[in-house]
């Protein structure tokens, strides 16, 4: 029998983050390798990708850094992974971008900046997986949605990121549902209020909204998201697909 401590081990598994050197992706592509997985991370940045992948050389981890844009060359990106990696198993769609802007201010070429990475490149990025998953035995995807596709974020208005996330997490369902037959398992995180360089959840103006309206009353670090996105990804979560997992401080019981 497998024990329940086995089923989240990746070892032996190859995996693929997208906007994987700061943030929330650098804490995803540390909590992979550290699981076991053999980890390439991408991002337009080369000298970013350098800083991150020295930090985490000096935590004994090695990985693979990519530099690709996934706006202009999803499939490059995801079969420049699968060379470097020997084959792909796992892929963590992570890159976004979030302007905060009310609706009235918000212009066209903005939206577009949201939707071709949140959403256009997330597509393609998976589709390109997909293709190689389908001949290979199946894999994982996790994409990286939020609780912006369920509330409304206030007093920082930021309109396209949370029509942009609701996409992630429909597209979510729909590719799981078409997937399915190939042993292709795909499934979104949600996460609440983290702190990051795009949200500045330490900031006092926000701190009634997003962090006393919640149960724990606290915002996130980083790696506290890894553990589950190390689940989604790997044998624990084998009989779920299609599903979007909450992390958020309970801020969405009310």
């Amino acid at each position: 029998m497998t024990g329940v401590l086995d089923t989240f081990s990746l070892a032996g598994k190859k995996a693929l983050v997208t906007g994987g050197n700061r943030g929330i992706g650098f804490a995803l592509t540390q909590g992979l390798a550290e699981a076991g997985a053999s980890v390439a991370f991408a991002s337009r940045s080369a000298e970013a990708n350098q800083a991150a992948q020295q930090t985490l050389g000096d935590a004994g981890l090695e990985t693979v850094a990519l530099v690709g844009d996934v706006t202009t060359s999803a499939n490059d990106v995801v079969q420049h992974a699968v060379d470097a990696l020997g084959g792909l198993d796992i892929v963590v769609n992570n890159a976004g971008i979030c302007y905060h802007r009310p609706a009235l201010e918000v212009p066209d070429s903005e939206w577009d900046d949201v939707f071709d990475l949140n959403v256009k490149a997330l597509w393609q990025v998976s589709r390109a997986a997909a293709r190689h998953f389908k001949d290979h035995g199946g894999g994982a995807i996790v994409n990286i949605g939020s609780i912006s596709a369920i509330i409304v974020n206030r007093p920082q208005w930021q309109p396209a990121y949370n029509a942009s996330k609701a996409a992630v997490h429909q597209l979510t369902k729909s590719l799981a549902a078409e997937w399915a037959p190939y042993d292709i398992r795909v499934n979104a995180l949600a996460p609440g209020y983290i702190k990051t360089e795009m949200a500045p959840v330490d900031r006092p103006e926000f701190k009634a909204r997003w962090l006393d309206d919640a149960p724990q009353q606290r915002f996130a670090l980083p790696q506290e998201l890894a553990p589950a996105v190390v689940f989604l990804a790997s044998e624990a979560s084998a009989f779920m697909t299609g599903s979007v997992l909450v992390m958020d401080g309970g801020y969405t019981v009310y």
